[in-house]
């Protein structure tokens, strides 16, 4: 089977020259930023390893154990049962050491992705126009195709795990500004004038009444970025990044049907592990801002709950 492009041969919509723009672009980056380049993915790389070399330390029935005991603490003890069980599974099929890589990948991207996008948020939910800037670029890398990251990424900073990592945290990053502006917008402007009445500063307002208010949003946001960043975490072992794509890799290329199984539902067992725990998280999170509002409220006066309207008949 062979590619082949559509081609207008210039009878009336001229070739726009943007893939050869865009290469050369690239190219000059390269040129002029290596060492950069070079310094970003040897720190990168150093976290990654670093972090898969300590959670693969340890006996991976302790790990399941820590992570049985971490589901209790955020949610219930079904989820700590389901978690057990889960993991013990994937060390049945022999891909610990490979889900243990994946995990480290998806936290360092996730980390470096919400460092990026909750102050990128705190400030579109503050300036309209960078809102209206900062939109567009959204849109372009949450729609762009995964694939397509790889290859710049891969150009910029070569096969491995550093290139998967960048590679993740721009496929994973909008969600997380995303919905960081749409947490803080969503708060009450009266309890943020209130703030303002009794002589609170920006900064202030941010960080005891916004933040805390628009948590579970935001950590619906932190849920979402973690997702994704599990998801391209798979695509990148395409570009070398190992773990569990790494072994969805292989599997393809040796038309192994089990391996590509066994690293598959490894994969689904790290997603609902995580998914249920960061969803726990917020939910512990919503319980204790629902009383932070309700003493806001009590503190300024107003009702905890908008009052159900009420209907009146002749």
């Amino acid at each position: 089977m062979s590619l082949t492009t559509s081609r207008t041969d210039g009878e009336i919509v001229p070739r726009i020259p943007v893939g050869e723009g865009i290469e050369t672009v690239f190219d000059w980056v390269d040129d002029t930023l290596g060492s950069f380049f070079t310094s970003v993915r040897d720190v990168i790389l150093g976290a990654t390893d670093g972090l898969a070399d300590a959670l693969n330390t340890p006996a991976p029935l302790v790990m399941v154990i820590l992570f049985s005991l971490l589901a209790l603490l955020v949610k219930d003890w079904k989820f700590a049962l389901v978690a057990f069980v889960g993991l013990v599974f994937v060390i049945g099929v022999d891909q610990w050491e490979n889900a243990m890589t994946t995990l480290a990948l998806v936290l360092i991207a996730t980390f470096i992705a919400l460092v990026i996008a909750i102050p990128l948020g705190v400030v579109a939910a503050k300036s309209d126009s960078m809102s209206n800037a900062i939109r567009p670029v959204m849109d372009l890398m949450q729609t762009m195709p995964a694939f397509v990251w790889l290859v710049p990424v891969v150009t910029l900073f070569s096969i491995g795990v550093a290139g998967g990592v960048v590679a993740t945290v721009i496929f994973a990053l909008p969600p997380g500004v995303r919905l960081t502006e749409l947490g803080i917008r969503q708060v009450d402007s009266e309890v943020v004038e209130a703030g303002h009445a009794f002589g609170s500063t920006p900064g202030q307002i941010l960080r005891g009444i916004q933040l805390p208010l628009a948590l579970p949003t935001i950590m619906a946001g932190v849920n979402q970025v973690i997702m994704l960043a599990l998801s391209m975490a798979v695509i990148a072992g395409l570009v070398g990044a190992g773990g569990l794509g790494g072994a969805v890799t292989s599997s393809i290329s040796q038309l192994d049907i089990g391996l590509g199984f066994e690293a598959g539902l490894s994969v689904v067992v790290l997603a609902i592990f995580l998914d249920r725990a960061t969803a726990g998280v917020g939910d512990g999170r919503s319980d204790r801002d629902r009383r932070l509002m309700r003493g806001l409220a009590r503190i300024f006066g107003r009702p905890g709950a908008k009052p159900v309207p009420q209907t009146t008949t002749s």
